[in-house]
């Protein structure tokens, strides 16, 4: 009995031991190929920079390829629930699978940090965090930008998913209140090669501005189409092209391209007063000391700044629950809605329990083409 006694206290010590040091296991969905591939590999790259352990918690990290494809990435998802049993969902970069993923998310209980600017209908997104700035909060700028310069009409040529129908619905709401019509729509699906027609018609309605609604490399394409098509007018692109992914593949087609971006893109050329410079700094440091030079991104970026809101809502969570329970995946959403004003490379996050989007129409920064490079408009 003497013997027996130590031996269970030590049995249960040992116990206490490793449920505390259980794995954090994050399930992460990104398009790693398809479409959206140049928003999904900058990620991966970042993510493999980030810390092993957060908060005494070791991070089991699961990383799989949806492709750009809603249905590979549910299937992802459903797998990082059931399987996996993930504490955290992450993704897509690729807005339409990201929305088709938040169906799981909010039918396991599980938080889902969605690295697109996923629409979702009001009630849906319960459990549902978008990293990106909002299509609306990203369109003020960007209105502003053309106010300035006189624009009066836009020519629209998008995506048909709901990235693109995202982007002409909040943008058209945004502009009609600044004097500016959109005269003439076109569209176009995420895996088309060609959109010569769609240029055809916007080239000749000859609006004063174009706004194409694209991601990665896919942006550059209808911009090269557009100005083939001897469209002389100035031409605006989503926080989605801000990549260097659009200069390598449009080439001096998109030279004085203006683009909205989030501050991390153009980390040294923020005012000093900027909230966000000393983050972005860090992140562009760190992320082109692997990477090299001009590889920043804007969606690396919103990697860089997911480890900032681990850092910050996991302690919070582990004093609740442990991992690996509904216990700390609520308690994991709480922290998130009330983790308060927090300075990202993208702006300033302030999570609600009613705004799961967080930023204010003054994050976005426009961005223009010039010699191949990013300058600050």
């Amino acid at each position: 009995m003497k013997v027996l006694k130590p031996l269970v206290a030590a049995l249960a010590s040992l116990w206490l031991s490793t449920a505390a040091q259980a794995d954090v296991t994050i399930g992460i969905s990104l398009p790693l190929t398809g479409p959206a591939s140049g928003l999904g590999i900058p990620m991966k790259n970042q993510i493999a920079l980030w810390p092993q352990s957060i908060a005494g918690e070791k991070l089991n990290l699961i990383v799989l390829d949806d492709a750009t494809d809603p249905t590979n990435g549910v299937k992802n998802a459903k797998r990082f629930v059931t399987e996996d049993k993930v504490d955290i969902i992450m993704g897509s970069a690729a807005t339409p699978v990201a929305i088709a993923m938040a169906d799981v998310a909010a039918e396991s209980g599980t938080v889902q940090l969605s690295f697109s600017p996923a629409q979702l209908p009001p009630g849906k997104d319960s459990w549902t965090f978008r990293l990106p700035q909002s299509n609306a909060v990203m369109a003020h700028p960007m209105v502003d930008h053309m106010k300035k310069q006189g624009v009066k009409t836009v020519g629209f040529l998008g995506y048909t998913d709901a990235y693109g129908e995202g982007w002409l619905k909040d943008f058209t709401a945004v502009a009609e209140k600044a004097g500016i019509k959109v005269v003439a729509v076109e569209r176009f699906a995420r895996p088309d090669t060609s959109v010569t027609g769609q240029a055809l018609k916007l080239a000749s309605a000859n609006p004063d501005a174009m706004l194409l609604v694209a991601s990665g490399s896919g942006a550059a394409m209808p911009e090269k189409a557009i100005v083939e098509r001897g469209y002389k007018g100035k031409i605006y692109q989503t926080h989605a092209a801000a990549t260097r992914d659009l200069m390598r593949i449009g080439g001096k087609d998109v030279e004085g391209t203006f683009v909205v971006s989030g501050p991390a893109v153009i980390a040294e050329q923020l005012p000093d007063t900027h909230p966000s410079k000393k983050v972005a700094i860090d992140f562009v440091q760190k992320y082109e000391k692997v990477y090299g030079a001009g590889s920043r991104n804007q969606f690396a970026g919103h990697a860089y700044d997911t480890v900032i809101v681990l850092e910050k809502v996991l302690p919070v969570a582990l004093k609740k629950a442990k991992p690996g329970t509904k216990e700390f995946r609520a308690a994991l959403r709480d922290a998130i809605e009330t983790m308060g004003r927090t300075v990202f490379s993208h702006g300033v996050m302030n999570w609600t329990h009613d705004d799961h989007w967080g930023f204010t129409n003054e994050t976005g920064v426009m961005l223009k083409v010039v010699n191949g490079d990013w300058k600050v408009e």
